[in-house]
């Protein structure tokens, strides 16, 4: 759970799923990294590395981009922080696409990673229903 955050959060279906999906990401990641850090055959880099980084870093924003809509007063904010959540998953399912493109074999954990998403789509759905 993220520092400073109120416990009732930790309760949220949304949120515990956000958390999982971060450490999934990661570990995902992590993974990758060992076969896309290697430059290739001509001396580039792969250019799929940037995305195994972006899944990380749009996965950690998932959980606070939660919290603050849970915690604004104002529904203009409100709905803000949730439209922020709706574009990070996206964006992190199309990333997760181009990840499973790459030469990798952590691609076989990608498929997980976006069943996740698409269960996490459905708690969102509900969740936006409560606002």
């Amino acid at each position: 759970m993220l520092a400073n955050t109120p416990s009732h959060l930790s309760d949220l279906p949304i949120y515990r799923k956000a958390m999982d999906i971060f450490l999934l990401s990661r570990h995902i990641s992590s993974y990758m990294n060992a076969d896309l850090a290697p430059l290739k055959e001509d001396g580039t880099e792969n250019d799929t590395i940037y995305f195994s980084g972006d899944i990380i870093q749009q996965s950690e924003s998932l959980a606070p981009e939660i919290a603050k809509a849970e915690l604004e007063r104002y529904s203009e904010k409100k709905h803000r922080h949730i439209m922020s959540v709706k574009l990070l998953t996206n964006r992190l399912y199309k990333n997760c696409k181009r990840l499973e493109q790459s030469n990798s074999n952590g691609v076989d954990f990608l498929p997980i990673l976006r069943k996740e998403l698409i269960k996490f789509k459905k708690l969102q759905h509900t969740w936006v229903l409560k606002f």
